[in-house]
Formats: C-alpha cells, structure tokens, sequence
C-alpha cells in the first residue's frame, strides 16, 4: 500500500468481530492491534500489546503518531476468560475498563494538535443495560447492570467513552451496543448453552466432547422462561455496521452517536431457540437452583458458562433499534442483511447439537 492510503487501528484485532471485519477494509492500512497475533491470510501490520498495562497508553500514542490513523475502531474485551486463557479477573478488568481509558487517552493526546483521528468507534454491548427489562431498552434508557461481571465491564467502559468522548478534539464517537452475536463464525458461551457443547478445560469436558456428549439446555421451571423473547444479531452485520460509519463521509451533527443494533425483524422465544438448536431441555425447580447447577459446571470446568450470567439467562432482553433503521437510511438493508432468526440458526445449519445419553 503506498503512503496515500489512509490508515486504521483496530485494537481487538484477533477476536471474532475483528477477524470479521478485517477483509471489509481492503480500501485502508490496517494496523491492529492486541496480546496475540490473528489467524488471517489478510494483510495489516500488527502490533502486540496488552492495554491491561499502565505502559500501553503511550505504546498506542506512539503508534498514532507513528501511522496517523484517521479512525480507532475498539474492539478489544475480554468476553470468554476460558477461550482466550485470561484467567486472572483483575486482570480481565485492567483490559476491559482501564484499558479502554488508555485507548481514550491516547487518542486524546494525539489529536492535541490537529484532528488527527477524525472517528472513534466503541464496541458496547446489551448486557450494559442489565437484565430484567420492562420495555425495549433505547439508547437513553439507563445502565443498569449488575451481578455479571462482562456486563458491569461493558456498562463502566461505556460510561467513560460517554465521558471522555466529547474531549476527543474533533474526533466523531461512536457507541454501538450489539446484541448477542450470531453467525457461523461465533463461538461464545451463549451459543455453548444452546448447543450444548461441554467447552470447559477440564479432563471430563474434553472427554464428553470426544465422545459426542452434549449437556442439555436448562430453565426454571415455568412458562414466562420458554417465552422470554431474546435478539441477536450476525457478526457480519456489525462488521459492516462499523465499516460503513468508517467509510461515511457526512460528519454527525452530535459529536456522540449512540446505537443499539440488533438483526431485522421479530425476536425469538427461548423455546424458538431451543426447537432451532434441536437441544434436549432440562428445566429446574428455581432460578436459584439453576444458577447452582451453573456454578457447579463452571467449578467443574465442563461449561464456559460464568455463574453470574444467570439473571441475563432468565429474562428478557430487549432493545429498540429504531435510531439504528434511520441511521443508516437507505443503506439498513444492505448492512443490516439477516433477520434475527436467520442469524440465530446459521450457528447450527449443517450441524447436530443434539445432546445424547
């Protein structure tokens, strides 16, 4: 690439939406960044660094001055402490809360004299809503979450791009709040509830997967659990979602844009997910009773599912996303390309979750 290509950073850049979005942007210099190199055949420059380190701050300064990026994309969170082996819940902060704030910081510095970093895109999350909604959050309802410790994670880091964004210095702030994440490509612990898949490190959960074992999906006991309504939304589409904020050329009228962004259409029942994933059910006498069977298969190691989840797991979580439709206007269709429940069961077309004995 020569030098007239504008570049971006991407911290983040071996997660699930990073590797996603990385063939979307062909027309710039990637340069991503995280604590471990990603599998992709793509080209970018990548720089390792941990932003749980106090030091990163004035890694990523110098990288800004070094490339001059004309948008930080921040994709960078600890969601999976099993799948990405970070283990230490301190440590999970650091990267999560701090981590973000040095990114912000960085930028800051950075455009202390010119408006070097013209976009700054932040990947929120539902879960900073909190469980237990009366409506559809919009993007004013406020954070609220608790007990789940990503989600308490997802709702300080937004707080402080809230914050800080507006003294970026002529930088444009995006805030999306996805919901769960769908598609092929997506292997979380939501996914792991409804397929099954004894994903923990322990001898016993290797073992049943060699085996073909699969671990029941699991409710409280009665009907309101089977018809909790749940979103979610295909990784490709957040991909293109961020894509085209980094291609949009009009500046917002509002230094800050805040979106919740779920896939089109209706949502889907819990017992909708269930037919679809073809799960065998398994329900509890209590929601106590269901997050200690949760905890046991967490000590255990046989699930990935974290305990604390359990209130998200057992209401419904709703959000509007009518700002999302008139953001992107014309284009909502062709970046917002699944429905909810397409999204949703390409996780399981060509497969068997099914579990057995």
């Amino acid at each position: 690439m020569g030098n007239s290509t504008p570049s971006i950073v991407v911290t983040g850049i071996s997660g699930t939406l990073g590797r996603q979005l990385l063939p979307l942007l062909g027309s710039f210099r990637v340069v991503g960044v995280d604590f471990r190199p990603p599998q992709t055949v793509h080209p970018l420059q990548f720089e390792q660094m941990d932003l749980a380190e106090e030091s990163s701050c004035m890694q990523l300064l110098q990288l800004f001055r070094d490339v001059r990026p004309v948008a930080v994309l921040h994709l960078a969170f600890v969601l999976d402490a099993v799948r990405t082996g970070m283990l230490d819940q301190e440590r999970i902060w650091k990267t999560n809360v701090p981590g973000t704030a040095r990114v912000l910081e960085a930028v800051t510095e950075a455009n202390r004299d010119w408006p070097m970093v013209e976009k700054f895109i932040f990947v929120s999350s539902v879960s900073a809503y909190g469980p237990n909604l009366s409506r559809p959050a919009i993007e004013e309802t406020p954070l609220a979450a608790h007990t789940y410790a990503y989600g308490t994670q997802k709702m300080e880091s937004d707080r402080v791009v809230q914050q800080r964004g507006t003294a970026l210095r002529g930088c444009s702030v995006y805030i999306l709040r996805p919901h769960i994440f769908a598609g092929a490509s997506v292997d979380n612990y939501f996914m792991e509830a409804f397929r099954g898949i004894p994903g923990g490190s322990s001898k016993r959960a290797a073992r049943m997967r060699a085996q073909g074992k699969r671990l029941p999906c699991m409710l409280p006991s009665g009907k309101q659990y089977l018809q909790n309504r749940i979103q979610f939304v295909h990784v490709d589409d957040v991909a293109r979602l961020i894509t085209h904020i980094v291609q949009k050329g009009e500046p917002e009228v509002q230094r800050l844009t805040i979106l919740n962004v779920a896939g089109r259409s209706g949502p889907l029942t819990y017992e909708q997910c269930i037919r679809v994933a073809g799960s065998k059910l398994l329900r509890v006498p209590t929601e106590e009773l269901f997050k200690l069977v949760l905890q046991f298969l967490w000590k255990a190691k046989i699930s990935t599912i974290p305990p604390d989840v359990a209130p998200y797991m057992t209401c419904e979580m709703m959000m509007d996303t009518t700002r999302l439709a008139e953001f992107l206007g014309i284009e909502y269709r062709n970046v917002i390309r699944y429905s909810i429940a397409d999204a949703f069961g390409e996780c399981f077309v060509g497969k068997t979750f099914a579990a057995k004995g």
